[in-house]
């Protein structure tokens, strides 16, 4: 490797190793910067609670990593990577005594637990997971493409623009179905009243049926230290502890990818930028942010629901109508007495994450940008709502308020780790309205963080296309697409 490479990537998150993959597998000499002492960004595992005990620091169940069209082209599996399939991939509890909404692989088996809406769960998402690959080509990049696929993009599109709210209601009859749809758009980050919230429930739920809702054996940090294996083997650098403040710290390079969001980088950049476009960067709005709790515990957690206890995933908030006035407080500035709360208990599928005896819980709810709020209480009452008798199975607990969580990885500002709001607008203006939006104005110098499309996510589809933008431009080297 030169002393100068011909390429350099600032931050290890997985677009970060997904645009340094890419730069490699074109013959580019590629150096990636850290910040941490570990790679990962917000795929990182570290032992926060008791010695033994794996937890998950941010991301933690990956159906777009599975689903991804560029990780699935990596064989990550030949650097230790190992997926593990829950038997049900997500489970919805909802009040009533034993009364559960499921999201099985099998579409059959999800749409006959459904009851009444069995049909029409069918007829909405049959024809969504036979055509998964060709909406991921499409949903994976910027909204401003000339689509390779219309037809199954008008059919997704149709449905996908609607508010969440608007979707389950004119979709189902029954409180479960209705929830099982509100519960996956919530992961929007949107209020679910929000034209094009339904786009996430969509995407997620096909996904779900089309690769599962997997998880990393050995946790999160398995994924990105099989990203990074692959990109050594291709002769690509690696140096942590190695911090970005200011652009002058740079290597020479004939290119630049910043995997930091838009305000870090115009931060970084500085007066460098032209000042419209530093202004829009640091006018890009956040989405909300996270309150995290990471628990010890001395048993599965006791849940009401059977199903539940066969679940990587549990979502906790109750009915529709319940998850959109918890995610409308949050829109609107405020926290939520009862939040929706997302559950991912890895430990009950991987052995490697706690001894025998204990189990770990990764949860989370999300707080408006910047809460300094305690919702400690309000998330464990959640769960008592749904597993009686939780509270006696914790035997430790970790929490990251969002400035917490900051402070483990700087692109999680103010605990926003989307890099900036999902609406509608922002999907297409991310962060400036363009068919490249990774190009910056600076020559030789791209954004490839989830500040750019296709939007947040452990998919390392943004780092992708942003290097492909770099190949084009500064090698003039231009590379198929993924498939399809």
């Amino acid at each position: 490797m030169k002393n100068f490479p011909d390429a350099i990537v600032v931050g290890s998150g997985p677009n970060g190793l997904a645009a340094a993959i890419t730069l490699a597998r074109a013959g580019i000499s590629v150096r990636v910067l850290e910040a941490n002492s570990t790679i990962g960004g917000g795929a990182r595992s570290a032992a926060l609670t008791l010695p033994g005990l794996v937890h998950d620091l941010c991301s933690a169940i990956h159906p777009l990593a599975l689903g991804s069209p560029l990780f699935r082209t990596l064989p990550l599996g030949k650097h230790g990577l190992e997926w593990i399939q829950p038997p049900i991939a997500l489970a919805h509890p909802l009040e009533e005594e034993g009364g559960v909404a499921c999201l099985w692989q099998d579409i059959r088996q999800t749409a006959s637990s459904l009851g009444k809406d069995a049909g029409n769960y069918r007829r909405l998402m049959r024809p969504l997971a036979r055509d998964w690959e060709k909406i991921a080509g499409e949903f994976f990049q910027p909204i401003l493409h000339l689509p390779k696929h219309p037809l199954a993009l008008v059919r997704f599109g149709a449905s996908a623009l609607l508010p969440a709210t608007i979707l389950a209601k004119f979709s189902f009859q029954t409180r479960a179905a209705r929830a099982l749809v509100a519960g996956i758009a919530a992961h929007s980050f949107l209020p679910l009243s929000a034209p094009g919230s339904a786009a996430f429930a969509l995407v997620l739920g096909t996904a779900g049926h089309a690769v599962g809702w997997p998880l990393p054996r050995g946790g999160a940090q398995a994924m990105s230290d099989a990203l990074a294996s692959y990109l050594r083997s291709l002769g690509g650098e690696i140096e942590t502890d190695s911090p970005i403040e200011k652009f002058e710290q740079l290597p020479r390079a004939r290119a630049i990818l910043f995997d930091t969001t838009c305000w870090q980088f115009a931060a970084i950049a500085g007066e460098r930028l032209p000042s419209s476009y530093r202004r829009r960067l640091t006018n890009f709005p956040h989405a909300p942010g996270v309150f995290k709790i990471d628990y010890a515990l001395s048993e599965p957690v006791p849940w009401r629901a059977q199903e539940c206890r066969s679940a990587g995933t549990i979502h906790l908030g109750g009915t529709m109508e319940e998850i959109a006035a918890g995610e409308g407080a949050v829109g609107k500035g405020t926290v939520a007495e009862r939040p929706f709360v997302l559950v991912a208990q890895q430990s009950l599928f991987d052995a490697t994450r706690a001894p025998e005896g204990k189990q770990t819980l990764w949860v989370y709810c999300h707080v408006p940008y910047g809460s300094r709020c305690d919702m400690t209480g309000a998330i464990e009452n959640q769960i008592e709502r749904f597993a009686p008798g939780f509270r006696d199975c914790v035997v430790a607990r970790h929490v990251m308020r969002p400035a917490d969580l900051e402070t483990k990885n700087p692109n999680l500002i103010g605990g926003d780790i989307n890099g900036g709001a999902n609406d509608l607008w922002h999907l297409l203006a991310r962060p400036v309205v363009s068919p490249a939006p990774y190009r910056t104005p600076l020559g030789g110098v791209y954004l490839c963080s989830s500040s750019t499309p296709p939007g947040g996510g452990v998919h390392g589809m943004c780092g992708y296309h942003a290097a492909r933008v770099a190949l084009r431009d500064r090698f003039a080297i231009r590379i198929a697409a993924v498939p399809p």
